[in-house]
C-alpha cells in the first residue's frame, strides 16, 4: 500500500512540475514552485532564496498565518540577502547542496554549525518548527534554495517532515529549477531588450520596467480577486501582464534621437513622430497564434489611450505611417480601451512621476498620488485608480525594491 501511494504521488509531483512549463514569467514561477511545494506536505510557509552575485537573495514568500491566502503580499517586494557559508541554514544548503530536514528549528544541536535565526519570529509572532531546506540545482550548480517550513497532518497539527517528503521536494525541486532558470532567461530577454531600447532613450532603465511590470501585475491581481475571478486565471493572467507591461516603450528604439533626447519641449511635429513609439512597439508583436504577444501588443499600443478619449493613438490607426495624422482625432475611450493597457497607463504615469528626468526633478509622493486622484475618470480608469490606492503599500514595497 505505502508503494502504491507512492507512486502516486510521485505521479503528482511529475503533472505538476509539468505545469510549471506553462508559465513564462519568473515571479509567476516562484510562485508556483513555492505552492505546490507546499501542497505536497502541507507546508504553512516558505521561502525562495536565489544565487546572485555569489550571495542568496531573497525573491519570495508565503505563510499562511501571516499573510491572506491568495492576497496580494507586499513581502514579496522585501530585500534582504544572505552569505553563502555555513551560519545560516540556507546558506549551509546553497554550500554543500544537500537537503536538510530540521525537526524543530529551536532545538538545533549546539554542535551544527548552521544556527536558527530567531529575529523573524520573534518579531511577527510567527512560531517556526519543522524545516525542510533544499538545494536548487541545475546542471549541477545550485542556483538557489527552497525552504519549506511547518508541515501538517490531516488535522492540521504541525509535524516534522519525513524523508518522504524531503524524496519527492528533491524530485520536484530538480524540476522547480530549470523551470526557475527557464523564467530567469525570459527576465534577462526582457530587460536586455530595453537596454537596447536605453541606448537610445536614458529613461528607460531595467529598474523602471521592473516596476511598471511589477505595479501592472500586482494591480491586476487586486483588481481581479475584487472581481471574483478564479486565482488559478488571476496567476495566468498576472504571468502574462508583468511581462508585457515590461515592454511597454520599446517602440521607441524606431524613435530618433533627436527627438527622444530633446531635453526641452517637442514641437506638435516632434510629438506627431514621438506618437509612433506605441505603433512601432505593436508591431513588433504580430504573431497571432501567441497570448503573451497579444498582451504584448494591446499594452504597447494602447497604454498612452486617456478614459477621456484625448490620449493616442487615434482609433482609427492601425499602422505607424497613419499615426502623425492622427493629431487632432480622438483616441479609444473608456472601456473601448483594452483592460491591460488601462492597467499599464497608470503604472506607468506613476512611476514616471516619482522618477527624476532630464527635464525634471522626482515629485513628492503627495503630489504624484494627488495628480493620480485628479485624474480619475480623465486619464484614467476610475475603478482601477480605486484598485491602485487600495494596493498602496504593495506598489510603495516594489517602489522600494527596484531602485
Amino acid at each position: 500500500m505505502a508503494d502504491a501511494q507512492r507512486e502516486v504521488t510521485l505521479e503528482r509531483v511529475l503533472d505538476v512540475a509539468d505545469g510549471l512549463n506553462q508559465l513564462k514569467d519568473i515571479d509567476t514561477i516562484l510562485d508556483r514552485v513555492l505552492l505546490e511545494s507546499r501542497r505536497l506536505s502541507g507546508a504553512r510557509a516558505g521561502s525562495i532564496f536565489l544565487v546572485e552575485n555569489g550571495r542568496l537573495v531573497f525573491r519570495y514568500v508565503h505563510n499562511d498565518d501571516l499573510y491572506e491566502k491568495d492576497a496580494n503580499n507586499k513581502h514579496i517586494y522585501t530585500s534582504l540577502e544572505v552569505p553563502i557559508d555555513e551560519k545560516s541554514i540556507v546558506g549551509y544548503v546553497a554550500l554543500t547542496g544537500e537537503t536538510l530536514l530540521i525537526d524543530d528549528a529551536y532545538q538545533i544541536p549546539a554542535e551544527a554549525p548552521y544556527h536558527f535565526n530567531h529575529s523573524f519570529d520573534e518579531r511577527t509572532g510567527f512560531r517556526t518548527h519543522s524545516l525542510l531546506t533544499i538545494p536548487l540545482k541545475s546542471q549541477l550548480q545550485v542556483t538557489g534554495v527552497l525552504q519549506i517550513i511547518n508541515a501538517t497532518d490531516d488535522e492540521g497539527r504541525t509535524v516534522p517532515f519525513t524523508h518522504h517528503d524531503g524524496m519527492l521536494a528533491t524530485v520536484f525541486a530538480r524540476h522547480a529549477a530549470a523551470a526557475i532558470e527557464r523564467g530567469l532567461m525570459t527576465r534577462e530577454m526582457v530587460l536586455r531588450m530595453m537596454m537596447m531600447a536605453a541606448l537610445r532613450d536614458p529613461k528607460e532603465t531595467g529598474a523602471h520596467v521592473q516596476r511598471v511590470g511589477a505595479y501592472s501585475a500586482e494591480i491586476y491581481h487586486r483588481w481581479a480577486l475584487g472581481r471574483g475571478v478564479d486565482i488559478e486565471e488571476i496567476r495566468k493572467r498576472k504571468d502574462l501582464i508583468r511581462l508585457a507591461a515590461m515592454l511597454h516603450d520599446v517602440g521607441k528604439v524606431g524613435i530618433a534621437d533627436s527627438i527622444l533626447k530633446k531635453p526641452a519641449k517637442l514641437t506638435e511635429e516632434e510629438f506627431a513622430v514621438m506618437r509612433c513609439h506605441t505603433v512601432f512597439g505593436a508591431d513588433l508583436f504580430n504573431n497571432p497564434e501567441s497570448e503573451l504577444d497579444a498582451v504584448c501588443r494591446e499594452i504597447a499600443l494602447h497604454h498612452h489611450q486617456r478614459w477621456d478619449g484625448r490620449g493616442y493613438p487615434c482609433a482609427a490607426v492601425n499602422h505607424a505611417d497613419l499615426v502623425p495624422t492622427c493629431a487632432g482625432n480622438p483616441g479609444l475611450c473608456g472601456e473601448d480601451i483594452p483592460f491591460t493597457a488601462r492597467i499599464t497607463a497608470i503604472a506607468d504615469v506613476f512611476d514616471a512621476l516619482c522618477s527624476a528626468r532630464s527635464y525634471k526633478e522626482a515629485w513628492s509622493d503627495d503630489r504624484v498620488l494627488g495628480i493620480l486622484k485628479e485624474e480619475r475618470g480623465k486619464q484614467f480608469d476610475p475603478e482601477l485608480i480605486d484598485v491602485f490606492f487600495d494596493l498602496l503599500d504593495v506598489i510603495l514595497a516594489i517602489r522600494d525594491k527596484y531602485v
